[in-house]
């Protein structure tokens, strides 16, 4: 069973952003999946490493679109996306000095933290993007 269940709650009505979340949703699923099976302590720091180069890819995407669409909440978007970068470079360091208690920690951080940016700070900068992309 999955822990993230991607459903149209979550679409922000981009595909590519919608796709690239969705991707995101998958690797959570992949740690959740390894935990359920007690594989996580062997896919742990590979799962870190595709979701950090997959998240940073993500954000630059997004950043991308907004900075074209001239956004006025850029600064503040993008400082939630430092934010979450910062945090899962924690929990990789973390996972490097061998800190046993990580896993269940990470997953619950990472549905919290996807569910409510996608829900809230995501859907915030739709309209924009959707009235000024190409001007």
């Amino acid at each position: 069973m999955s822990l993230l269940t991607w459903n149209d709650s979550f679409s922000v009505g981009v595909k590519t952003i919608d796709q690239q979340h969705s991707g995101l949703f998958a690797i959570v699923n992949e740690l959740h999946a390894a935990m359920m099976t007690g594989k996580a302590k062997n896919v742990l720091g590979a799962l870190l490493d595709k979701l950090v180069k997959y998240t940073v890819e993500h954000f630059a995407y997004e950043e991308r679109m907004m900075e074209a669409a001239k956004y006025p909440n850029l600064v503040t978007h993008r400082a939630h996306h430092t934010d979450l970068t910062k945090q899962v470079g924690d929990f990789m360091a973390r996972y490097k000095r061998g800190d046993g208690a990580l896993n269940i920690e990470l997953l619950r951080f990472l549905s919290d933290w996807l569910t409510k940016h996608i829900q809230h700070e995501d859907k915030e900068y739709v309209p924009w993007l959707n009235r000024n992309s190409g001007k």
